[in-house]
């Protein structure tokens, strides 16, 4: 066996096991660390009374049953909204098997607007160790409060400053270079991801933003220049590669060597690893 297939690489639930249950859910959350996922990852979004909640678009139109941009929506407004009726049995038309989870309007809690404060409570009672990936989403209107409240509330649960990046339960990814410099100069040991969709020619050569150790491109940079991972590689930054559920995909992330797959089906990617 090559080095590349001996380590172990982290599976990690994009946005919980999204493709079983509505994402940025606790359903969804729940649900991957019972696959047995390594790790999850989140978006967050700050309220206009100053919440972090995990949604990925500006608007919540498209996952919620309520409408509006989260910046200008206090927590109270999203409490009140289903962010799971969009994911009905009706979506599963025409698939070989329906998802485990069933949308039960009466468990609000399930699929109610998820903040980052209860996810950060629910990986501290995982009973096993759980890490979080948290996504910070910009441009926003609350530009650097987004970094500010989230690492306040990474102290609240101790989380903050880990005594060294590779002992850290938490990491911040961001495809803004400005938002992961605001994390590190606040918390030098937290973990940065940065994110790219296309490989920038400042940056062809494998170099990251400065102080950032791990680099997060996409599966279509993955495809289309597999010589770019391996630079990445060889840089000596680790490669979290997002996101990745097609079987052909995952074996080209193994041959590679990546360290993480972020994939909407973890336990399907967990048993393709033979885990």
């Amino acid at each position: 066996m090559t080095h590349a297939r001996q380590h172990v690489i982290q599976v990690v639930a994009h946005r919980g096991a999204s493709e079983d249950a509505p994402e940025h859910t606790l359903a969804a959350y729940t649900k991957a660390i019972e696959d047995g996922a390594d790790a999850l990852e989140c978006d967050v979004r700050l309220t206009a009374d100053g919440h972090l909640v995990c949604v990925h678009d500006r608007r919540i139109n498209r996952t919620s049953n309520g409408r509006g941009a989260v910046s200008a929506l206090e927590l109270a407004d999203l409490a009140a909204l289903d962010f799971g009726s969009w994911k009905t049995r009706e979506a599963w038309k025409g698939r070989d098997e329906e998802p485990d989870w069933e949308h039960r309007p009466e468990d609000r809690e399930a699929t109610s607007v998820l903040t980052l404060e209860r996810l950060l409570g629910l990986v501290s009672d995982a009973g096993r160790r759980v890490e979080l990936a948290v996504e910070t989403k910009h441009p926003t209107r609350w530009a650097g409060q987004v970094e500010d409240r989230l690492l306040a509330l990474l102290k609240r649960f101790g989380l903050d400053a880990p005594p060294s990046a590779g002992e850290s339960r938490v990491r911040v990814m961001s495809f803004s270079a400005r938002s992961l410099h605001r994390v590190r100069a606040a918390s030098p040991t937290l973990p940065t991801v940065y994110l790219t969709q296309f490989v920038s020619p400042r940056l062809r050569d494998g170099r990251l933003p400065p102080g950032v150790g791990i680099a997060g491109p996409s599966i279509r940079i993955v495809r289309n220049h597999p010589a770019y991972i391996e630079r990445l590689k060889r840089a000596g930054h680790q490669v979290h590669v997002w996101t990745v559920n097609e079987p052909e995909d995952v074996d080209l992330c193994v041959g590679l060597g990546v360290d993480a797959i972020i994939t909407n089906r973890p336990r399907a990617v967990l048993d393709q690893l033979g885990r």
